[in-house]
């Protein structure tokens, strides 16, 4: 009896780097402005004020996050580079104490014999090859992407401004400073559990579980830095 194959598709995340950016910008964006905004509600009498210092804030934080994104990716190729400079050299001025290293790895993947010495054999073959596998099998390192930097910048600084827009949303109506605060609260307090759940979905977790936990991690975060503020606005007054 004929039956017929159907084809198997692996449906695994692979937008992890991207995700981690947007969790960083959108996190801090989110926290930052409101907790700025919630401090100064208490130390100025005009929304407006508020609402130009959170934007002001929220521009320079979004330029800060995004420049330390770009910075920590190229970082990240730069060290590469070099521990793959430092590698082939090795290769070249140690060739037989890295054959042994190529033959330990596959030897703990359960290979022996003669089926070891041929794995071995094609590896160091090809020097690039050979390169390539000692990066990932003995120091574990992925060639990072060249255009990582500044994609990375831009889904940082990007992703803050999106977070801020929303706890200073109420300053640009016409409330006042306590109503401004309580709906700033509201509205963070409900993007964090939406973003929360949407990091859930795209990494596979629990859509719940990372729906509450980003949810009270940021008003946790944000809270103390109200606090905060608050706390110095208090002693400026003084």
């Amino acid at each position: 009896m004929y039956r017929a194959v159907t084809s198997h598709k692996e449906t695994h995340f692979t937008g992890s780097e991207m995700v981690r950016d947007i969790v960083i910008g959108m996190s801090d964006g989110l926290t930052v402005p409101f907790a700025l905004a919630a401090g100064l509600s208490g130390a100025v009498a005009s929304g407006h004020v508020v609402l130009i210092a959170g934007i002001a804030e929220m521009a320079a934080g979004s330029i800060a996050m995004g420049l330390g994104g770009y910075l920590a990716a190229r970082s990240e190729h730069e060290s590469y580079v070099s521990e793959r400079a430092r590698e082939e050299r090795e290769i070249d001025e140690k060739r037989d104490a890295e054959v042994g290293e190529v033959r330990d790895v596959f030897q703990k993947y359960g290979l022996s014999g003669d089926a070891l010495e041929a794995a071995t054999t094609a590896i160091i073959s090809n020097r690039a090859t050979w390169v390539d596998f000692m990066m990932k099998e003995e120091l574990g390192l992925e060639e990072p992407d060249p255009k990582r930097a500044l994609r990375s910048a831009l889904t940082i600084g990007l992703a803050y401004i999106a977070g801020g827009i929303i706890p200073l949303t109420p300053y640009a109506l016409n409330l006042t400073l306590n109503r401004a605060l309580l709906l700033s609260v509201v509205l963070t307090l409900i993007a964090l559990f939406v973003f929360g759940a949407l990091k859930g979905r795209f990494t596979g977790s629990s859509v719940l579980k990372s729906a509450v936990q980003t949810m009270f991690v940021g008003a946790a975060a944000s809270g103390a830095a109200f606090l905060i503020a608050r706390l110095v606005s208090g002693s400026g007054k003084a």
